[in-house]
């Protein structure tokens, strides 16, 4: 009796570190497809995901799990030829009227013009901290992975382990952070032609649908959340994202990707009034 209580004990002390951080490669074991009555598909055994877009519809699924706090991977591949009109949505969200949010948005373009990498960051339901990017190759003929590192001193945006920007935490100084609001995985296929491509001058070419983007390599190295509790919060996880930032050598990398690939940044839009952060 002794030794099977022990056989128990160990049991579900092994099962509470496996989730306390937990990694998928396999969409049937992370994700739900959501919505788009069928335009979304689990193929190859979990190894690849599609989502498609048509006149009628398009398509979103969502992690099975809220993360608080964490490493999130993804290999995507864009709608192919000419998107213009279409997003390609995949970030964290709590979602709610003062929701905590990690964008990373793709917006679509005619054939051979570059594709819009669109970045934002909500806390406590305020956002407005758009970094736009072009991307130093075509995301469309390949997958590449995209990459959000949330740890609890910043936010890091990675394209193939090129880092693109950072949000850092700034509560110090009173600038709301994400840190205690769970968030899930959300990504959708969708129609937008009214802003998404040149603030709406091109619209959409619906004689190319159905499009259709493709994901493969989901990994969330993540501390999950369940009933407002986060299986790291007893002691910090073991993995290097959780105290990662930028080396010098990642700081050059984000430097080469500002100065040659930004082409909007809401610090420098003297348009809008900056949020504090743009002054630190």
């Amino acid at each position: 009796m002794i030794k099977m209580k022990m056989v128990s004990l160990i049991i579900l002390v092994i099962s509470f570190f496996s989730l306390s951080v937990s990694t998928y490669a396999n969409f049937n074991n992370g994700v739900d497809i959501t919505w788009g009555g069928g335009r979304g598909k689990i193929e190859e055994g979990g190894e690849l995901l599609t989502l498609s877009l048509d006149k009628t519809s398009g398509s979103g699924f969502q992690s099975k799990y809220e993360y608080l706090f964490g490493r999130i991977d993804m290999k995507i591949k864009l709608v192919p030829g000419n998107s213009a009109g279409t997003v390609t949505a995949y970030y964290l969200s709590s979602l709610g009227a003062t929701h905590d949010e990690i964008d990373f948005e793709f917006l679509g373009n005619v054939s051979g013009e570059p594709y819009t990498l669109h970045t934002n960051v909500f806390s406590q339901g305020k956002g407005n901290r758009e970094q736009q990017f072009y991307l130093w190759f075509d995301p469309r003929l390949d997958f590449h992975t995209y990459t959000v590192v949330w740890n609890p001193q910043e936010i890091l945006f990675y394209v193939d382990g090129t880092p693109i920007r950072v949000f850092k935490n700034n509560e110090v100084h009173g600038i709301p952070y994400p840190k205690a609001q769970p968030m899930k995985l959300y990504s959708s296929l969708w129609a937008a032609e009214d802003w998404a491509t040149r603030g709406g001058l091109v619209k959409t070419d619906w004689s190319k649908a159905p499009f259709v983007a493709a994901y493969r390599g989901f990994s969330a190295d993540a501390c999950i959340a369940s009933a407002g509790h986060s299986t790291c919060s007893s002691s910090p996880p073991k993995s290097s994202w959780w105290t990662q930032s930028l080396d010098p050598a990642g700081a050059q990398k984000l430097k080469w990707v500002h100065d040659k690939y930004m082409i909007y940044d809401y610090c420098k839009d003297n348009r809008r009034a900056p949020p504090p952060e743009c002054f630190l």
